[in-house]
Formats: C-alpha cells, sequence, structure tokens
C-alpha cells in the first residue's frame, strides 16, 4: 500500500474514532437524555439504563480501537473486523427498532453514519487483501 493511501485509511480511522467519541460522549454521559431522543419515552428502569449506558460505553472503547488503528493501519485490521461487526450489528438493531415503532427517525443519523463506516472498512479490507498485507 502506497504512503499516500495509508494516510487516507488514517484520516478515515482518526473520524471513525471522532464518530464514536461523539456518540459516547452522549451516550453514556447523558444516557437518560440519549434514551429518550431516540426512543422517545423516559429512562426510569435502572436496570434499562445500566444496559443502554453498557451499550455506550461499547461505543467508547470503539473511539479507542480506532484511534490505534489509525495509528497503523497495516497493523490493526483485527480491530477493525471486531469494530465492523459491532457497528453492523448496532445499525441492523437500529433500524429493527424504528421499523418496529419503538425508536423515532433521529436513529437514521447513526445507522447511515455507521452504514458508511462499514462501507469504507469493506474497502480497506479490499486494499490490504489486494496489496498482499495480513488481514489478520
Amino acid at each position: 500500500m502506497e504512503k499516500e493511501e495509508i494516510k487516507l485509511f488514517r484520516v478515515i480511522f482518526i473520524i471513525s474514532a471522532v464518530w464514536n467519541l461523539i456518540g459516547s460522549i452522549f451516550g453514556y454521559f447523558n444516557t437518560a437524555y440519549t434514551f429518550n431522543g431516540f426512543f422517545d419515552r423516559e429512562l426510569t428502569d435502572p436496570l434499562i439504563h445500566a444496559i443502554y449506558q453498557g451499550a455506550w460505553g461499547t461505543t467508547l472503547v470503539y473511539f479507542i480501537g480506532y484511534s490505534i488503528v489509525a495509528y497503523n493501519p497495516l497493523k490493526h485490521a483485527g480491530i477493525v473486523i471486531v469494530g465492523g461487526i459491532g457497528k453492523v450489528g448496532f445499525a441492523i438493531s437500529l433500524l429493527k427498532f424504528h421499523l418496529s415503532g419503538l425508536a423515532n427517525s433521529i436513529v437514521y443519523i447513526v445507522i447511515v453514519g455507521d452504514f458508511i463506516f462499514s462501507l469504507l472498512f469493506v474497502y480497506y479490507f479490499f486494499r490490504l487483501y489486494k496489496t498482499n498485507h495480513k488481514i489478520i
């Protein structure tokens, strides 16, 4: 992979890290407000609060992971595999919530953003493969 392409992937992973940091700041540190914004209902159950906050805590971990990948995109593809699976899974779950009437349309911000990053990650793996770099 050429230096310019590595630079491009560094930028993509920095943007992905920031995307996850922004989401986790809202979701983890202002859990009830974010829950209300997504689902139009109050978050009063302490168990649901802990579970929902934990999901956003995972998003905070993604920030750390993508920051590590940005440092050396050729070395940390395993993090991208796990993160990409999580992004697709989270986006699908939010889509199912919306289609079943449980979440409002604001969730499409996360759905579209995570799918865009997932497509960029697929391109990243394609380029690793085409340039004979180890994926894991």
